[in-house]
């Protein structure tokens, strides 16, 4: 009888690391839970075939869906699916929005304790709303008075959630107010928040803006013109010595009046500190801008003088110092440095054939409306008006003899194109106009009642 063939010995696994497995456990130990993924892997896509001697193409690109936003509270599902809790209704509290009102709480916190006014807590409740005086630099204004002492103040409401660069002016003018104590600056009576608004009270100036003024009763007199030229170059001398501040936007509209006869300065929203004296921000309004600013360049406290002279003249002749005028021969447009005050709407030919009719159609069609020029009842392109502010002669005022001699060099003085030969608002304190316009007799006050 034959004997079986022994069995073969049973294949062992081979562990060439030598990684001592331990066998004698018969259940496997449970897996530890995987991490959380901070990425979703996108699925593998299949590339096309190349053809032959070309390269790869990728396939058709087609939208994804938006992937779902990541945090603590997360999972991921027994299938490997990442699991969001669904949205809360409460905000997030390190919101852009939340960190500004943060911030703006804290400033008029500090304002507040580093104050001398009366005024310090301002509230909705005893404020009476009066008038509304239209829109400012980034907010509307209204007339409004404060119940407990009687006070009439001017109160801008800018709303918090504006863009970044208007949040900024609005702690840039908070600062500049409170830090400011000059006659010839409108006075800071303290700001509080009023969600989603932010109020600033400051003090009412009752006869208005410049611009208003003589919009309402025509060209201003030049005497008048030079207490406004006294207190305008005070202000700015006071900004720049004291607080090394450009005010970057002056023009009629800024510069108030009261039946006091006082003159002052207001809207600081976009004004600046000076490092090294010299600023290269465009900001403003770029119709009363000096050359050297709407070039690009830098520039300095100068530029706010190149501004001051724009607007006397503005004033003196009761119309904005620019203007165009129609050619006959031309689409290009050509204009004059300032219209005479004796004619205040110039007038142009009528086209009379059918054909100066089209061409004169096309082009009022093609011309952007863009600044309107005060007088004339005309627009011109705010680039046509930029262009003649850098290459054109500046303004003057005309016709020549009708204005002081005196005014009309400090006119010529103010709007120099060299910033360089420009003289500063300190210096320009010491021009024979100016300190005419010191010790004379006229009196504002009588000016402003007439009115």
């Amino acid at each position: 009888m034959a004997t079986a063939a022994p069995a073969p010995p049973l294949r062992k696994k081979r562990n060439p690391k030598g990684l001592g497995l331990d066998v004698s456990l018969s259940t496997k130990p449970a897996p530890a839970p995987a991490p959380i993924p901070t990425q979703l892997q996108p699925a593998p896509t299949r590339l096309a075939p190349a053809p032959a001697g070309g390269k790869r193409r990728p396939p058709p690109m087609t939208l994804a869906a938006p992937k779902p936003a990541i945090s603590s509270t997360s999972t991921v599902d027994p299938e490997g699916n990442l699991a969001v809790p669904a949205p809360s209704s409460a905000p997030a509290t390190g919101t852009p929005r939340m960190t500004y009102h943060n911030t703006l709480s804290t400033t008029l916190a500090n304002l507040d304790m580093n104050s001398e006014n009366k005024y310090q807590d301002l509230k909705n409740e005893d404020l009476k709303d009066m008038q509304e005086l239209g829109q400012g630099n980034g907010g509307s204004v209204k007339k409004v008075q404060h119940v407990p002492s009687g006070t009439i103040m001017a109160k801008k409401i800018v709303l918090i959630d504006a863009k970044p660069s208007v949040r900024k002016q609005i702690l840039r003018e908070l600062q500049i107010m409170h830090d400011c104590n000059s006659q010839y600056i409108i006075s800071f009576y303290g700001a509080y928040i009023s969600d989603p608004n932010i109020c600033i009270c400051m003090e009412f100036m009752d006869k208005g803006s410049l611009d208003g003024i003589y919009k309402k009763i025509g060209p201003i007199d030049i005497d008048v013109v030079g207490k406004v030229a006294l207190a305008v170059l005070e202000g700015l001398t006071y900004l720049y010595d004291v607080h090394r501040i450009i005010h970057r936007d002056i023009k009629p509209s800024n510069i108030l009046c009261n039946s006091k006869g006082q003159i002052k300065i207001c809207d600081f929203g976009v004004s600046g500190e000076l490092i090294n004296s010299i600023a290269d921000t465009f900001v403003g309004t770029s119709t009363y801008m000096s050359p050297e600013r709407i070039q690009g360049a830098q520039y300095t406290v100068k530029s706010d003088v190149w501004s001051l002279g724009i607007s006397l003249i503005e004033l003196a002749l009761g119309r904005f110092p620019f203007a165009e005028t129609s050619s006959d021969d031309s689409d290009l447009s050509d204009f004059e440095g300032t219209i005479s005050p004796s004619q205040p709407n110039p007038l142009h030919r009528l086209p009379k054939t059918k054909e100066e009719r089209e061409k004169a159609a096309k082009k009022n069609k093609r011309k952007s409306k863009g600044v309107s020029l005060q007088g004339g009842g005309m627009t011109m392109s705010i680039l046509e008006l930029l262009q003649h502010i850098v290459n054109e002669p500046a303004p003057r005022l005309t016709p020549e003899g009708r204005f002081p001699k005196q005014a009309e060099d400090f006119i010529d003085s103010c709007l120099l194109k060299d910033p360089l030969a420009r003289l500063t608002p300190k210096d320009l304190l010491k021009h024979s106009w100016i300190e005419q316009a010191r010790i004379s007799t006229i009196d504002v006050e009588a000016w402003a009642s007439t009115f």
